[in-house]
Formats: C-alpha cells, sequence, structure tokens
C-alpha cells in the first residue's frame, strides 16, 4: 500500500537534523518479578518481541518505511517495507545488576541522542533489563512523522492491557509486499500532481532549489489562529533555556501524587492543568536562582503548552481527555515569588486562552480504554513546532493517561516518563504524564547546555511542597 505523507507529515520528516532528531520517545518501567523472587520473568525479550509483532496490525504504519519521490517532485510517501524485520527495531539491553534508576536515565538520555534509521519504519523499541527490584524499562521512540493520534497512534497504545492477561486478536495475514521502484514512484506522483495544480505549481516553483514547500504548506494546513498569535506576539524573553543544542542528551524524571494537585485545585478553584503549569512555574524560578539568574517580579519565560486536556470527572475523582486538544503559548511568571500569586496568574492566562484556542481533533484517542498518552504527546510536539521558534522558550506538553493499573505482556507498569524532543535552540523540553494515580516527569535536556537538568527536576519536588504549604 502506497500513500502520501501529508504536509505536515513531511515537514516533520523533513525538519530533522543530527543535532535535533524529531522522534518521540516513551519510558515505562514494569515489574517482571518480585524483589528477590528466583521465578520465571513475566516478561523478557521473546514475550516483547511476539505481543508486538501480534498487535503490529493495530497500527500498519509500523511496518511503513518512507521513500522520496525522485527529483523531489511531490511529497514522500508511505510504502511497505519488503524486508522488514521486527528483531531490527526491538532490541535489548541491560543494566549492570542491580541497575539504578540514574544508569537508566543516562542510557535513555543516549537512546534518545541517536536519530532513528529513515531506510525503515521510523521507530525502535528497546528491551532494558537488569533494574533493581524486579524491574525493567521499556523505552520506545518514534518518529513524529509516524503518528497523527488519529489514523496513526503510537505503538503504546496498543501493547498495553488492562489486565495481566494479554488480549487476544486474530492473526495477522500480513506478508512483506514487493516495493515499488523509481519509475512506478515519479508516475505515481506525476499523477497525483496532475490532479492537484495548485501543488503542482508550488512543487515546480520550489524543485530547482531542491526544496518542497511542506513546511509552508503544513504551517497553513495547522492554522489561521497560530498565525495569528504569531503574529501579535513580540519576542520570548532572554532565557538559558535557548542555546544552540547539541545532538547529546541528558534525562531525568520526578514522580507526584495525583491527590496532591486535586488537593491545590479545590483549594484554589481553578484547574488541574493550572495547578501543574504552577508547579513547573516554581521549579524553572528556583533552577534559574540557583544558576545565579538575576529575577525581578516582572520576569517572565513563554512556554508553548500544546495541550489542555485533563477534565476532571463529575465525582473529581477521575480525569478524562476531551474530544480535542489545543495549544497557546502562555507566560510564566517566574520571578513571582508567592506560589498563590503564581497560580492566579496562571490561572487567568489559560482561562483567556481558553476562550480562543485552537482545537485539534484527536477522536481515536479518546475512544480508546486505557490509552497511553505517547500519541497525545506526539500531537503536542506537532502544535508546538508551528510557532516561530523566537516566540517562546520552551515546550511543555502536558497528557493524561488511564488512572487504573495497566499490564504489558502481563507485567505490571509502575511508572510512565514522557521523552520529548528538543525543537530548535531549546535547551529542554518537559514532558507531563498522570498515571494510576501519579504524575510523573520527564525533562529531556541538551547535555552541554543543561548540565543541571538534575537540580531542574528535584525542583519539581520543592515546588510542589511549596504549592502544599500555601494551602495550609
Amino acid at each position: 500500500m502506497i500513500t502520501r505523507l501529508t504536509p505536515q507529515d513531511a515537514s516533520f520528516y523533513r525538519l530533522e537534523s543530527s543535532s535535533n532528531p524529531i522522534h518521540i520517545g516513551s519510558l515505562a518501567i514494569v515489574r517482571t518479578a518480585e524483589p528477590g523472587a528466583d521465578a520465571e520473568p513475566v516478561l523478557d525479550y521473546d514475550r516483547l518481541l511476539d505481543l508486538v509483532e501480534a498487535r503490529l496490525s493495530l497500527v500498519p504504519r509500523y511496518r511503513r518505511k518512507v521513500r522520496e519521490i525522485p527529483f523531489t517532485l511531490g511529497r514522500p510517501v508511505w510504502v511497505e517495507d519488503s524486508r522488514f524485520d521486527i528483531t531490527y527495531h526491538i532490541r535489548r539491553s541491560a543494566l549492570p545488576t542491580p541497575g539504578t534508576d540514574e544508569q537508566l536515565h543516562e542510557l535513555v538520555a543516549r537512546l534518545s541522542s541517536r536519530p532513528l534509521d529513515q531506510s525503515r519504519p521510523l521507530w525502535e523499541m528497546y528491551l532494558i533489563e537488569g533494574l533493581s527490584e524486579g524491574r525493567c524499562a521499556i523505552f520506545t521512540k518514534t518518529h513524529s512523522a509516524l503518528v497523527d493520534g488519529d489514523t496513526a497512534l503510537e505503538i503504546g497504545h496498543v501493547i498495553l492491557d488492562t489486565g495481566p492477561s494479554p488480549r487476544e486478536l486474530a492473526d495477522d495475514a500480513w506478508h512483506a509486499p514487493r516495493e515499488p521502484n523509481e519509475v512506478e514512484l515519479l508516475a505515481g506522483a506525476l499523477t497525483h500532481l496532475a490532479a492537484q495544480p495548485r501543488e503542482a505549481l508550488d512543487v515546480f516553483r520550489h524543485a530547482s532549489g531542491r526544496a518542497f514547500g511542506v513546511i509552508g504548506a503544513a504551517g497553513r494546513a495547522m492554522d489561521s489562529v497560530v498565525g495569528a498569535v504569531r503574529a501579535a506576539t513580540t519576542g520570548a524573553p532572554d532565557s538559558p533555556l535557548n542555546a544552540r543544542t547539541s545532538r547529546n542528551r541528558r534525562f531525568d524524571v520526578m514522580r507526584t501524587d495525583l491527590e496532591d494537585y486535586r488537593k491545590i485545585r479545590k483549594r484554589f478553584d481553578c484547574s488541574i492543568n493550572d495547578v501543574i503549569l504552577a508547579v513547573v512555574t516554581g521549579a524553572l524560578r528556583n533552577w534559574l536562582l540557583s544558576r545565579g539568574e538575576a529575577l525581578t517580579e516582572s520576569t517572565t519565560l513563554r512556554a508553548v503548552v500544546p495541550m489542555s486536556v485533563y477534565v476532571e470527572g463529575t465525582a473529581g475523582d477521575r480525569l478524562e481527555p476531551t474530544s480535542e486538544v489545543s495549544s497557546f503559548l502562555i507566560d510564566l511568571p517566574v520571578g513571582e515569588p508567592n506560589p498563590v500569586m503564581r497560580l492566579s496568574h496562571i490561572a487567568h492566562a489559560t482561562e483567556a486562552n481558553g476562550r480562543q484556542h485552537r482545537g485539534v481533533k484527536a477522536r481515536t484517542l479518546v475512544h480508546l480504554a486505557g490509552f497511553a498518552p505517547a500519541s497525545l504527546h506526539a500531537m503536542s510536539v506537532r502544535a508546538a513546532s508551528t510557532f516561530a521558534e523566537h516566540t517562546f522558550n520552551l515546550v511543555i506538553t502536558n497528557a493524561p493517561g488511564p488512572q487504573t493499573p495497566m499490564f504489558i505482556g502481563g507485567a505490571r507498569m509502575l511508572e510512565m516518563y514522557p521523552v520529548s524532543p528538543l525543537l530548535r535552540n531549546q535547551a529542554s523540553s518537559i514532558g507531563i504524564t498522570s498515571y494510576d494515580g501519579h504524575v510523573f516527569y520527564g525533562l529531556n535536556a541538551d547535555r552541554d547546555a543543561m548540565a543541571d537538568i538534575g537540580v531542574l527536576a528535584a525542583s519539581v519536588r520543592d515546588s510542589m511542597e511549596e504549592m502544599l504549604g500555601a494551602c495550609v
């Protein structure tokens, strides 16, 4: 099957560089055995291989690779990979037993630094064994061009189960087809352009410069509203968060309790989104102070917050995704020393943005029981990339996960962390996910510009304690 990349998919495919790999990462920690037990692990490499292979029919794009059209006459196409080898994509790694969380985070940082192989389907999955206390980790990398959150989901959606017994699916009858040759790709592109004269004009206008105008097309497809925001927005404040990045990364995490956010939400009559942003703002304030940055009460950092998808249930005891997601720019009041005032500023700003936000449909996601949030984070990065880089300091992706225990191949998932990519000249990105009563922060950063990413991670907990203290 041959399908043409959408303008937005094509823009992500071509925006990638050696210092800015545009893949979405997801880190799941699972318990494969009870600590100290000698029993056979619930999940090992062979079981994971069988599980993913059985579920690939639910995410057919994971067997397809990107092929360029000869002479760049049109957008690239998805084609079935005739030499698809699942053992190439699912890999095995191990930490020296007993592996620590710090060693795991260093390994994830190194794996995140490596671009995906563009001659094959654009994803990789690593089973990382050797963690202490009977745990292992599953780290997945998926190119942002692969996941749109609607017709194409992230593979984490389909390997999760709501119980320890993996659900059975019908046998997959997929067979590797013959790939089209260059002549067939060119003929298909010319036929498509003949039916799309406006697109053909763009292609031939830019062909001599060896560039196809998909980036501009993606921007037009994404947004009239974003364009208006860009035009009305001044440049972002100067910040150490904006620096030239290398291809090397650091990664750190923080785990917090969802009930604490509910307590603050109830006390100050705001949303859980507002509380999360206030906690992040306090953490960024503490991190800037640790660097000796001069802050005044009016100092701000501008963040792209591509999603606002947390909705409390009628009883206030659950989180659910809405049927659409939104993105906006928000100034985080890092100069404000009072945590209550920081929360108030943020609540007013998000309310104003909520009245004029641009929604992105996520019809497929919200009808999946026990969904994984990685597809939502992928959509977040897509939305964030439509803003000009000089208009913001960092990206904060924020997506809910299931609030009941989930399982991978029979092994219970304990934690889940997003690993969001760095956009151009962005030294750090913050991904946030709720799951099973906790809120998990994944902090991805440039290795040189953010050597102190651990300080920012620790500041998340300090900021939360400060907010809880204000509730008394």
